[in-house]
């Protein structure tokens, strides 16, 4: 398991990122101005910053007491990254209907084009974050020499 300043760590990294390439792309997706579009993204960011960080801990917690450990197939990784985008889209939908002055329809329409962006940017993000950090192995704690535990 990942302790928590390594969990913070990867919650900042992914919304520092994440926005960086979200608000220029979205502005010119949309046709919104840049301003809006880094507001949307600042906002979303802070919540969904709280919500990696729990729901990573909640998907972790679950693998680890279904499977014995927390190392994630492709397969495992994509239905992370669907679950995670679900959880956000029942927060962002009707905050962002508001804020643009939209329908939800078209609010959807603009949510599942930035969820799809977000999907593979955590796919790739999540991937590329466990090879420069690996998830330490799960070792059973044994003795040192000194008496002290290890693990």
């Amino acid at each position: 398991m990942r302790n928590t300043r390594d969990r913070i760590r990867h919650a900042i990294g992914f919304e520092a990122i994440g926005l960086l390439l979200f608000a220029p792309l979205a502005s010119w997706a949309f046709g919104y101005d840049m301003h809006q579009m880094g507001l949307i993204g600042a906002v979303a960011s802070l919540i969904a910053t709280g919500w990696n960080y729990l729901y990573n801990l909640l998907f972790d917690k679950a693998m680890l007491r279904i499977t014995g450990q927390v190392r994630k197939s492709v397969l495992v990784r994509v239905l992370h990254a669907i679950l995670f985008e679900l959880g956000l889209l029942v927060v962002f939908l009707p905050s962002l209907a508001w804020y643009l002055n939209i329908s939800l329809l078209d609010a959807l329409i603009m949510d599942i084009a930035v969820a799809g962006f977000y999907m593979v940017y955590a796919l790739v993000y999540n991937w590329l974050y466990d090879i420069v950090f690996p998830v330490p192995s799960l070792k059973t704690a044994q003795p040192r020499p000194d008496g002290a535990a290890l693990g």
